[in-house]
């Protein structure tokens, strides 16, 4: 059985920097997707990034550029989302996602995902 769960989250003070972590298991293949997602109250879940089980990245909000970044550890599949210089825009649910057997591809929705995380609480506050 497949299982996601992210780790990580906390308070923060704006401008200041959190790493999440996603620890998945229960599944073999050495080809898929991680897509880091993040849903803040009142608006629909975004789609922040995803990373390729190769190690690219494939960045779907622009906001984020330059300040995320994903890694990941494919032999422990552990999974990071390190992200810096945080904003109030940022606070939110932040959910791992696995897209087995399929590749990261622009523009995705939550559809294209398998398995989810229950999502790890990120604040940024002063």
């Amino acid at each position: 059985q497949v299982s996601v769960v992210e780790s990580g989250g906390g308070l923060v003070e704006p401008g200041g920097s959190l790493r999440l972590s996603c620890a998945a298991s229960g599944f073999s293949l050495n080809y898929f997707g991680v897509g880091w997602w993040r849903r803040a109250p009142g608006k629909e879940r975004e789609h922040v990034l995803c990373l390729t089980s190769t190690g690219g990245t494939i960045y779907q909000t622009d906001s984020v550029k330059g300040r995320f970044t994903a890694s990941g550890d494919t032999a422990k599949n552990v999974f990071y989302l390190q992200m810096n210089n945080l904003t109030a825009g940022d606070a939110a649910d932040y959910l791992c996602a696995l897209a087995i057997g399929r590749p990261c591809r622009p523009g995705t929705n939550e559809q294209y995902y398998d398995y989810w995380g229950q999502g790890t609480q990120v604040t940024v506050s002063s």
